[in-house]
């Protein structure tokens, strides 16, 4: 993501003379891109939100791919925050089947703005058309959903 905090990390990146999309938003989508053949995104890196974390790896789960995460403490709150959730080691790194650890794994998710899996919400004049991706991993399916959602129109009866 285009984000301050990122800054060394692009920087290492780049030093090596990989390519890097930088993204807005959509760091979930872009997460699970990086597991869809032919998405052009082969890696994501950087520090995002953990709820974000363990909706991509349930994701991953779905497309036999994986996702090595750990908490980013650097604060007192945050190591405070961890010990009261029970967490003793926050340098662990968390797999794929650590953070989405069940065995049927069902993943739903549909696009708000565009992006390398889904298009955004669109409106037109009598409804909204979206994309949605839906993903189960046992057994293992991927489906792609484009709907579109007519807007119910209200019919006033009148008698005379």
């Amino acid at each position: 993501m285009d984000r301050p905090r990122h800054e060394k990390l692009i920087a290492e990146i780049r030093a090596t003379g990989a390519r890097i999309r930088l993204i807005a938003d959509g760091d979930l989508s872009a997460g699970i891109a990086a597991a869809v053949v032919g998405s052009g995104v082969h890696a994501v890196m950087g520090v995002g939100g953990a709820p974000e974390g363990v909706l991509t790896a349930a994701a991953m789960r779905c497309l036999n791919g994986e996702i090595y995460a750990r908490l980013v403490v650097n604060s007192r709150e945050h190591e405070e925050r961890c010990a009261a959730m029970g967490i003793k080691d926050v340098r662990r790194v968390y797999t794929s089947k650590d953070l989405a650890s069940g065995d049927g794994i069902v993943f739903a998710a549909t696009g708000v703005t565009d992006g390398t899996l889904m298009r955004g919400v669109r409106f037109f004049g009598d409804g909204t058309r979206t994309s949605s991706l839906v993903m189960q991993s046992d057994p293992p399916r991927v489906r792609f959903i484009d709907t579109i959602h007519v807007e119910q129109r209200q019919i006033i009866r009148v008698r005379f």
